[in-house]
């Protein structure tokens, strides 16, 4: 069996670039200390290129119409919610947002989603449209990732969120998988690439979000997969005010054997 995999969550400029001094192209969803959570997981990269046998990068992929994205919804005067308002069911239901496109369908997303009880419908700012520069990766990672190419190894890259009626955090899934589209259902390669290590190191942005999520379905859906699982704690932050969204996931992987570990352990 191969020994290291290294599975990074979303390090895309939207979450990670702070932008320049005076605030020119920072990521539309910047995620407060995602810039240095990359620098440090580059340079845990270099330093181990050697040891790491794989690396996997799913990339956040919207189109500017998407479920969580605000021009996706509108209220009875045609405006949009602004970026980080929350849209329940009783909202739609009372008539405060409507949904744009396949009304139907958004309500009974919505409904699906709040019996999980866990994450609410938050619209973020539009983020990691497909082909835009927010969706690209973060450059210093990516020159780290490159580094380690030369050694003629390849890195995997997995989409996730093209589709605009479920919101896709996880690796694995999306939130309400549909059953007509296989983009949103478990994706059962990425588990059995996994499968092939003894060692699963897992990093990215957000902690809160959509590092939470990926943990959450390899527990639930491939738990044999969660026990080689090595969470990287100082290459990932929270969305501000979403910082204890995640905590019961966390609570439960260590309860199920995940390691949890960070940039200061050499392999």
């Amino acid at each position: 069996m191969k020994k290291n995999a290294l599975l990074i969550i979303d390090p895309q400029n939207s979450f990670c670039n702070s932008g320049d001094a005076n605030g020119n192209n920072k990521g539309s969803l910047y995620v407060e200390g995602a810039d240095k959570d990359m620098q440090r997981l580059s340079d845990w990269i270099v330093t181990n290129q050697k040891a790491i046998n794989f690396i996997g990068i799913t990339l956040d992929s919207h189109q500017p119409n998407d479920i969580a994205h605000p021009s996706f919804w509108q209220d009875k005067d045609g405006n949009y919610p602004a970026p980080f308002s929350v849209i329940s069911t009783a909202d739609v239901e009372s008539g405060k947002w409507t949904a744009r496109f396949d009304p139907v369908r958004c309500l009974a997303y919505l409904k699906a989603l709040e019996a999980q009880g866990e994450f609410p419908h938050v619209i973020w700012p539009e983020h990691c449209l497909i082909g835009s520069e927010g969706s690209a990766i973060y450059q210093p990672l990516m020159t780290a990732i490159t580094e380690w190419t030369r050694l003629g190894k390849f890195y995997q890259v997995v989409a996730k969120g093209t589709y605009p009626f479920s919101e896709h955090f996880g690796a694995f899934q999306a939130q309400i998988p549909d059953p007509n589209r296989p983009e949103t259902q478990l994706n059962q390669g990425l588990i059995k690439t996994l499968e092939t290590y003894q060692n699963v190191y897992l990093a990215g942005e957000a902690r809160s979000h959509c590092v939470a999520n990926s943990l959450k379905q390899v527990l639930n859906e491939a738990p044999s997969l969660a026990t080689k699982f090595v969470v990287l704690e100082d290459t990932m932050s929270n969305v501000t005010g979403f910082e204890t969204i995640a905590d019961p996931i966390y609570a439960q992987a260590k309860q199920m054997g995940v390691r949890f570990s960070n940039t200061n352990e050499k392999l």
